[in-house]
């Protein structure tokens, strides 16, 4: 099925542009995998990393502290025996709405009124569910259940029972998911659980929080509020997966750092048709407000079971890639997955051909007043494009620059100078960008781009772009653009 493109990927004359000591291939969107049971050792996450991973997932609705430990442990020594930065996310559970235990396996059919109790036991139409939603949901709001597979309508609430009309004939087997598409929150999404995990991640080097069923954009406002007051340096990565979420998608994109397209209860809460749009709405909103963007879910599904992935899911993760996506995500297919290397390596190489062959550009909202950022982002990628530069370097002690420069899209190198190691290891899922860790120092980048000079990654008579301050250090201080051309 694969093979054709797969002797494609393989044979191909890559125009790589390998400008960092550590990079193996030239991947402008960047990949992020989820660690599981099936990559659960050092010698897995070294191979990953080696393969092409730029960040890690750790999903906290499994597992233990002490595996997490482990596993974060593992990363970096991988990242640093690889001399790569590496990023490091932590997937918070989110409101765990499920049906709860039951035995065997129950037959619905259309019409038929079922009634959903917390703390209950089950019996005849009566359901136990894992969260108390008679304080969440009113009548007439959708209940989806077992991944959309089983549709319904609340018709009441009462005695904490909330009672539903059945539309579709179907099974429902105990733990499976719930979706309320309908159904406001009221901010009630972080958990107990979560505020626990949130608190281990801010004492265990955690580069990024992905907060679960975010409806508005408060939501992330609490989450940042609660990494402050911890003091913690993790940015925020919003899980769009909920249909208020759409529907409040520009606020909570500006309030966010990082969005991921979270399509699996997307595709429940919204049409499934609608997806594949709202991704690339979302996309060009990243773009347009300088956030990262993240597309997850199913995108090498079949390769949990098989070594080649299907010709559709090629170019699903092909057209993440052609609308410019900063990161496309693996979930199953390394967390639990018969071949995590080869969905690594598969889609590396889609990623690598998609880039270097597509002729079609991203395009976003520019009817905006630029702020200064924006303006000397513009400025410099314009300049950079007028001298034929190899290549823009961007001095940042937040990340603030090299993300502005990066949500341009300028399809030339970034290259990252930072003296915090924590922003190198969240650059890492930055488009098109490659990072290096170097003290403060007013001739930072010229130092690193003499470095990579001598390591012949920049020739004589390249020209280099590059954006700095005025005082080295100082937070918001680019200011400064120079033109290098080496010698």
């Amino acid at each position: 099925m694969f093979s054709a493109v797969c002797t494609l990927l393989s044979n191909m004359n890559i125009n790589q542009k390998l400008y960092g000591r550590s990079l193996g291939t030239a991947k402008r969107t960047k990949i992020l995998a989820t660690v599981g049971p099936a990559t659960d050792s050092y010698e897995s996450i070294f191979a990953m990393v080696k393969a092409g991973v730029n960040g890690f997932r750790l999903n906290f609705s499994h597992g233990t502290y002490e595996e997490r430990v482990q596993q974060i442990k593992w990363i970096r020594k991988a990242s640093k025996e690889l001399d790569v930065h590496v990023a490091i996310v932590q997937d918070l559970q989110g409101p765990k709405i499920r049906l709860g235990d039951f035995e065997g396996v129950r037959n619905v059919t259309s019409g038929q009124e079922l009634r959903l109790g917390y703390g209950v036991e089950a019996s005849e139409n009566l359901v136990p569910v894992q969260y108390d939603l008679s304080k969440k949901v009113k009548r007439g709001d959708r209940v989806y259940i077992y991944d959309g597979k089983i549709r319904s309508t609340v018709t009441s609430v009462r005695d904490k029972v909330v009672h539903v009309r059945i539309e579709n004939d179907g099974i429902l087997m105990k733990r499976k998911g719930i979706n309320l598409p309908d159904t406001d929150f009221g901010g009630d999404i972080i958990t107990k659980k979560d505020r626990e995990d949130i608190v281990f991640g801010a004492e265990n080097d955690i580069d990024y929080v992905a907060l679960s069923f975010v409806q508005t954009a408060d939501d992330i406002r609490r989450l940042r509020k609660m990494l402050n007051n911890l003091d913690s340096k993790a940015r925020v990565i919003t899980k769009v997966e909920t249909k208020l979420a759409v529907d409040n998608i520009e606020e909570i994109v500006k309030a966010s750092d990082v969005i991921m397209v979270a399509r699996g209860d997307l595709a429940v809460e919204t049409l499934p048709e609608s997806v594949p749009v709202v991704q690339r709405k979302i996309i060009g909103l990243c773009l347009q407000y300088e956030k990262l963007s993240i597309v997850a879910t199913q995108m090498l599904a079949s390769m949990m079971e098989q070594p080649e992935p299907t010709r559709a899911e090629v170019s699903d993760v092909a057209t993440a890639v052609i609308v410019e996506a900063d990161a496309v995500m693996l979930s199953d297919e390394t967390a639990n997955g018969r071949y995590p290397i080869e969905a690594i390596n598969i889609m590396k190489r889609i990623i690598i051909y998609t880039q270097e062959n597509s002729t079609v550009k991203a395009q976003f909202a520019t009817s905006h007043d630029y702020s200064v950022p924006e303006a000397i982002s513009s400025v410099i990628i314009d300049l950079a494009k007028k001298v034929n530069a190899r290549a823009i370097v961007s001095e940042t002690q937040t990340g603030a620059t090299a993300i502005s420069i990066s949500s341009w899209r300028p399809n030339l190198p970034l290259i990252v100078v930072t003296p915090e190691k924590h922003i190198a290891q969240q650059m890492a899922l930055l488009y098109d960008a490659e990072t290096f860790v170097r003290p403060v120092d007013k001739f930072a980048a010229t130092k690193l781009t003499d470095f990579l000079h001598s390591q012949n990654i920049f020739q004589k008579g390249d020209t280099i772009v590059t954006a700095s301050g005025k005082y080295p250090g100082l937070i918001g201080g680019t200011d400064t653009i120079k033109v290098r051309t080496l010698e």
